[in-house]
């Protein structure tokens, strides 16, 4: 059995059957988005993670008929110039890249909960991301460098 739902995925509505059985994940996938990875297929790395109204949600474990009229967001669609992705950049903070998207959007959803995370705040909201390439350092100091840029920004706003 299937059931038409609505998505809203980087801001484009979508109308999609969908089987109740049917992982997120791989409606995105059907979708075009590339950016969502599988990497584990338990919830346990990180590499498939979408913010549904601004809450990480590991895809490859998530029905999709739930997430009927929830604004998803991955990362193909952030803003080109987005600044956790400048600082990732900046940081050198990816090699193979498989697991980056992932770790951006923690990144996003660690900054609208936290806007002046510390170092240990930011590796316990990572926790639940894997990196095999091990760039775990260069993608904390990403994060501590996207903070210190909004604050800078923030401040030179209100002066």
């Amino acid at each position: 059995m299937t059931t038409d739902v609505q998505m809203t995925v980087n801001g484009a509505r979508h109308r999609v059957a969908v089987a109740d059985d049917d992982l997120l994940l791989d409606v995105l996938r059907r979708l075009g988005i590339t950016s969502v990875r599988e990497g584990c297929g338990v919830g346990a790395c990180g590499a498939c993670t979408v913010l549904a109204e601004d809450h990480s949600v590991s895809s490859c474990l998530a029905r999709a008929v739930r997430y009927d009229g929830v604004p998803l967001t991955t990362a193909d669609g952030l803003a080109e110039d987005d600044d956790v992705v400048e600082e990732f950049v900046a940081a050198g903070a990816m090699q193979c890249g498989y697991c980056i998207p992932g770790f951006v959007l923690m990144g996003h959803e660690l900054l609208a909960q936290n806007p002046a995370p510390t170092r240990e705040e930011i590796a316990a909201h990572l926790e639940g991301n894997i990196c095999r390439c091990g760039t775990y350092q260069e993608i904390c100091s990403a994060i501590e460098a996207t903070a210190r840029r909004r604050q800078a920004e923030n401040e030179r706003r209100s002066a």
